[in-house]
């Protein structure tokens, strides 16, 4: 395929079904491991799990932090021929996330409970916060460095490699679920012990790289130098901040849903949080596909055919979103069927609750992919104010301020509204962008 000459729309959809099939894969995966815990834990087990989410992203991010930064540095230093530093680099990152990932699980294991009722658990459910926990918490590092390492390996030239070792493992995580949920009957401790299980085959065929011949990363002794660290941590902070941004809704969520309705409501969050990661995957998918496009064609400074697969990318993803919200408006109950075996009041709530929510995907596609259109054509400080907005800033305000206003319908309109005020700054942006391109 010729990015340069080729037709843009012939271009955009040879890339976009193997785009969606790459980003659909961890979603999947996140799905079935909720949907396991919720048919075979119940819904008490679902509302842990979202307790737990948020570490989940602490963990992830900080690998990401590490990972990523210090991947593209290596790179960069690598395509200018200067491998020692390229080694420094991932020296640095390898060691800062060893120290990270043994504080994390030292003081995760010395407050495991407190840490459990910090983020919104009670008497009732700690129990089966600290069954999880204590093997997420306990094998962080694991968790840490799958993340880290799947950057490394990536930016090293083994991106098959790196996709092999998340496929394995997810398909290890969903196996192990299923025998240690529903046959041996083991519970959140089950399905705990599936995702260390699977992390661990991830981490393992990852650092299978290390004994190919296409490695050329090597740890160096010497002295740690904090200027290098000061670069990772700059250049991984984006990435950071979008995956931790995640955990932090998710946390202002739950509390604000006790405080206003009770576990209940954290039951009916769960189902459209984990309904979104399947819409945010499909999202990125389209956005995928189009980058290589965009990015290419922007660099030969050929601006019509940049435009031409904006235009084609944000139709394709609004359409989809457009589809998801109908799904969710039109069949509420199967939706939360698809998770658990619901009450009276979960059912009652839920309805309402996904009709409003769901309104969120529409606007959200545009967003996903207005982020990615601006890093291709090399405006990352545009993207990131997009991800600030509609991960921390706007949904923060909104989920303390809406619900004093109008009670527990406000905290369900929080995201539509977000990704709405995001959309049509995103959409300012571009206007204002376009003539630079």
């Amino acid at each position: 395929m010729d990015l340069l000459h080729d037709d843009p729309k012939k271009l955009f959809f040879k890339y976009l079904l193997p785009s969606i099939s790459a980003t659909l894969v961890t979603s999947i995966y996140v799905l079935a491991d909720t949907i396991m815990i919720g048919k075979g834990v119940g819904q008490d087990g679902l509302a842990v799990l979202n307790f737990i989410l948020p570490l989940f992203t602490l963990f992830f991010g900080t690998g990401l932090l590490l990972g990523v930064g210090g991947a593209v540095l290596m790179s960069v230093a690598n395509g200018s021929g200067d491998k020692k530093l390229a080694n420094t680099y991932f020296t640095h990152a390898a060691l800062s996330g060893a120290i990270l990932a043994i504080l994390f699980t030292v003081l995760g294991l010395v407050f495991l409970e407190p840490i459990g009722y910090m983020l919104g658990c009670t008497s009732v459910n700690i129990g089966l916060f600290t069954s999880y926990a204590q093997y997420l918490v306990g094998f962080c590092p694991v968790f840490l460095f799958s993340s880290l390492l799947q950057a490394f390996v990536r930016n090293d030239g083994a991106p098959k490699r790196a996709m092999v070792a998340v496929i394995s493992g997810g398909v290890t995580n969903i196996i192990l679920d299923y025998i240690f949920i529903f046959i041996l009957g083991m519970g959140m401790a089950g399905g705990a012990i599936a995702t260390v299980i699977g992390s661990v085959t991830s981490v393992t065929l990852l650092l299978t790289h290390f004994m190919s011949k296409q490695n050329t990363m090597k740890l160096l002794k010497g002295k740690i130098q904090v200027n290098i660290i000061g670069r990772i941590l700059h250049s991984g902070l984006p990435s950071f901040l979008i995956e931790v941004a995640s955990g932090i809704v998710i946390l202002l969520f739950n509390l604000q849903l006790l405080k206003y309705v009770g576990e209940v409501g954290v039951v009916v969050y769960s189902i459209m949080a984990n309904s979104a990661i399947v819409a945010m995957s499909l999202f990125n998918g389209v956005s995928q596909g189009a980058q290589p496009i965009m990015a290419t064609n922007y660099g030969a400074d050929q601006s019509e055919r940049v435009v031409s697969v904006r235009r084609l990318g944000s139709i394709t993803v609004v359409i989809i979103g457009i589809v998801l919200f109908l799904s969710g408006f039109l069949f509420p109950d199967i939706v939360v069927q698809i998770f658990i075996e619901p009450t009276t009041e979960v059912l009652d709530m839920a309805r309402g609750a996904i009709r409003i929510y769901f309104a969120a995907l529409i606007m959200m596609s545009l967003n996903i992919f207005y982020s990615t259109y601006f890093q291709s054509v090399l405006k990352p400080k545009l993207s990131l104010i997009i991800c600030l907005l509609r991960g921390i800033i706007i949904c923060t305000i909104l989920v303390f301020l809406l619900p004093l206003l109008i009670g527990v319908t406000g905290i369900w309109l929080v995201m539509p509204i977000t990704e709405l005020i995001t959309a049509i700054i995103a959409m300012m942006m571009v206007r204002s962008a376009k003539n630079s391109i």
